[in-house]
């Protein structure tokens, strides 16, 4: 039995990486896609390869996020799910003395200020088509504990509480807002250090997949009706991992 029958998702971010693998998890569970990237060929790979609609939308310009909500309204008519996975990539070596301007204002506009105006918008049409809808964001361990990548940093801790925020506005609508906090996932805007995986309780780093089946469970009534304004870590153990190792004894 499909999870999300009937269901029509917006999903950010959707070329690579997480936002892919979510896609493909939704797509499969039977919900009907608009996916979107600024990355033009993967995204139309992938929307042909699931039958959904690809809309090429940078959400580094300011106006973009406005107009791929209509662009995904028109398409859909009834949204019930947004996903906002978009990033831009980064690298571990952009720390707070080399990381510029344009960067943090490239980052916090991806990311967060379209992260809220979707959200905002999403959320009104939930509210005025009746839709007890489902909203789901990909923030970060980075969104409370530092470690370098500043505007990253920042970005997903406004994510964390932009989650609250909606969460809190929208609930007696029944519309449910909750994010996911991965580990390292390498792919998309992600490279992990090999040595990445030794600081893992489990041992490995994570997969897309293992992101996506969190994302159907929280995005699907059957498993998390009463799940709201919260933040899942699917981190295979990394946030465990003690920075500063007692002697060995």
């Amino acid at each position: 039995m499909q999870l999300l029958a009937g269901d029509s998702a917006l999903v950010t971010g959707a070329a690579s990486g997480i936002g892919r693998g979510i896609a493909k998890a939704l797509a499969a569970e039977g919900v009907r896609l608009v996916l979107s990237d600024v990355s033009l060929g993967p995204g139309r790979m992938l929307a042909e390869e699931l039958g959904a609609v690809f809309i090429e939308a940078d959400l580094s310009q300011k106006s973009a996020a406005h107009h791929l909500f209509e662009k995904a309204r028109a398409e859909l008519q009834k949204i019930s799910i947004f996903v906002h996975s978009a990033s831009p990539r980064r690298r571990e070596s952009e720390h707070l003395t080399v990381v510029t301007e344009d960067q943090w204002d490239t980052m916090l506009t991806v990311g967060l200020r379209s992260g809220f105006v979707l959200g905002q918008a999403v959320g009104d049409h939930m509210m005025a088509h009746g839709i007890k809808g489902r909203m789901l964001y990909i923030t970060s361990l980075h969104a409370d504990t530092p470690r370098n990548l500043p505007h990253y940093s920042a970005t997903k801790a406004g994510q964390t509480m932009l989650v609250k925020e909606l969460a809190k506005a929208l609930g007696h609508a029944g519309i449910r807002v909750n994010a996911i906090a991965p580990g390292a996932i390498p792919g998309g805007g992600f490279d992990a250090s090999p040595r990445m995986q030794d600081m893992i309780a489990l041992g490995r780093t994570g997969t897309p997949e293992d992101i996506a089946n969190m994302a159907v469970a929280l995005l699907c009534d059957r498993f998390s009706s009463y799940v709201t304004g919260t933040t899942v870590v699917v981190d295979g153990g990394l946030a465990l991992h003690n920075w500063i190792q007692p002697p060995d004894r």
